[in-house]
């Protein structure tokens, strides 16, 4: 194991619960210099440091935007193990196609990606009635694939190998993570230990293994933090039988799915709202179990066990009536995902809190628009070979620039009767060089620090004045 730390990640998925929430993950880790989240539909969390672009997983798009960012590091989340959650022709082409395409991305001499990550499933063993114990990761799927989550899972691992083989300088992880459980996250086993009583296979108590949904993304920020090259499995240690976790649920189980025909029996409880997906099934009949050995080796201790993971969900489910009226669910807005950015409130208190660096001050800017107004004129293409290289910016000596006038009036009228408020509401609509004319008069008279924080904010986000 070799420790390194990702510079600049790509995070596919950002719709999903994991993807978003991976990415405020390392928006925690100062370390990363760039996190980039990609998907074809909005996010699905509040995000700060992250720039999301809406793509889908068209290879050509998705390579520019790896090129154009310079990412080293993709992590791969948009996985559906769940059939319920949409049609078996949307999650092919999601978990197959999407995931090739994701892979032609990421190939090629000139790629700078240089490590992968993959989250797969424990869906890829497969249940049966000989089954092993407990599959390591050595073990290949000792039978043909069941359902259709299964198959897409088996294909999509399949096109991993293949490019870990013809990518050797790469860093290939991927992670088959077992049933997860968590209060925020919704998977089949959680709807299936919501309901009121618990429906089981007649004849059948099997094993099972649960992760938390906190060591799914610790695992992955894990294999973010180390290179790892290939497949691991992620499970809480120990195994319950399924009449044990229905116990320290609080819950009642019916055997209520007859040994033979239970597919046929699952459709007819469909129409009574439970919903038990096919990959399912063949869980509540013969259970399985992941040994974790090989991943816990490289230095990852799992917060919870099996056992403290149903405890947990255990605890939630009898508090979510209570805060299920307090809680409002996230919904993804241009706008305010622009102030909470954007806007020199927030960044003020960030600030304050040494969160992020202070704001360059306008000598910085002004030196900053001179260089970039006199670069962007010199050739149509800045990456062109020929293109001499430009002279340092020097803004650490301002005083070699002459002191500018300060100006007598200033550009808003009626400006020395506008309250700080006020002021601040009309910065949008000033030019920038009426801006920076501004901060002087306000910087040599009333010094208002609100409005220069404000004033400040608005030059920072704004196009240098040449590029205009």
């Amino acid at each position: 194991m070799t420790e390194t730390t990702s510079k600049r990640i790509l995070v596919t998925g950002l719709s999903t619960y994991w993807g978003a929430r991976l990415a405020r993950e390392l928006e925690q880790n100062q370390d990363v210099d760039a996190i980039v989240g990609v998907d074809s539909a909005d996010p699905a969390g509040e995000l700060e440091r992250t720039e999301f672009v809406r793509v889908g997983t068209q290879h050509a798009l998705l390579r520019r935007v790896v090129e154009a960012a310079e990412i080293d590091t993709v992590i791969d989340t948009r996985l559906v193990v769940d059939s319920t959650v949409t049609s078996s022709r949307r999650a092919h082409e999601n978990n197959v196609i999407g995931t090739m395409n994701i892979l032609a991305a990421c190939s090629g001499p000139d790629s700078s990606v240089r490590k992968l990550i993959f989250k797969s499933s424990a869906h890829y063993y497969g249940c049966s009635q000989d089954d092993p114990a407990f599959f390591t990761e050595s073990m290949g799927r000792p039978h043909p694939t069941g359902t259709s989550i299964e198959r897409d899972i088996v294909e999509a691992e399949a096109s991993i190998a293949e490019f870990r083989e013809k990518n050797p300088e790469v860093c290939v992880t991927a992670f088959r993570f077992a049933n997860v459980l968590g209060p925020d996250v919704q998977t089949g086993h959680v709807k299936l230990f919501d309901l009121p009583v618990i429906p089981m296979i007649l004849g059948f108590d099997p094993r099972y293994q649960f992760v938390h949904e906190d060591d799914v993304v610790n695992a992955l920020l894990h294999g973010a933090l180390h290179d790892l090259p290939g497949i691991f499995n992620i499970a809480g240690d120990g195994v319950l039988a399924f009449t044990e976790v229905c116990s320290l649920l609080g819950k009642q189980f019916v055997p209520v799915l007859p040994p033979w025909g239970t597919g046929i029996a699952a459709q007819a409880l469909r129409r009574l709202g439970v919903v038990i997906p096919p990959e399912m099934l063949a869980q509540l009949r013969f259970g399985r179990g992941l040994d974790n050995r090989r991943f816990k080796a490289t230095g990852f201790g799992y917060r919870y066990t099996t056992r403290e993971t149903v405890q947990r969900l255990g605890e939630h489910l009898r508090l979510q009536p209570i805060l299920a009226g307090v809680r409002e669910p996230y919904r993804y807005e241009r706008e305010v995902e622009e102030f909470l950015r954007w806007s020199p409130y927030v960044r003020r208190g960030r600030e304050e809190g040494g969160d992020r660096p202070p704001m360059p001050n306008i000598a910085q800017l002004s030196e900053l628009q001179k260089f970039l107004t006199a670069y962007a004129g010199a050739a149509p293409d800045p990456r062109e070979p020929s293109r001499p290289a430009p002279e340092p910016i020097a803004v650490s000596e301002p005083e070699a620039e002459p002191e500018p006038e300060l100006p007598t009036t200033a550009p808003v009228d009626d400006y020395d009767d506008l309250e700080a408020e006020e002021v601040i509401s009309v910065l949008g609509s000033l030019e920038g060089h009426d801006l920076v004319a501004l901060r002087a008069y306000e910087e040599a008279g009333q010094g208002r620090d609100p409005v220069l924080r404000a004033i400040d904010g608005v030059l920072a986000r704004r196009e240098p004045a040449g590029t205009r």
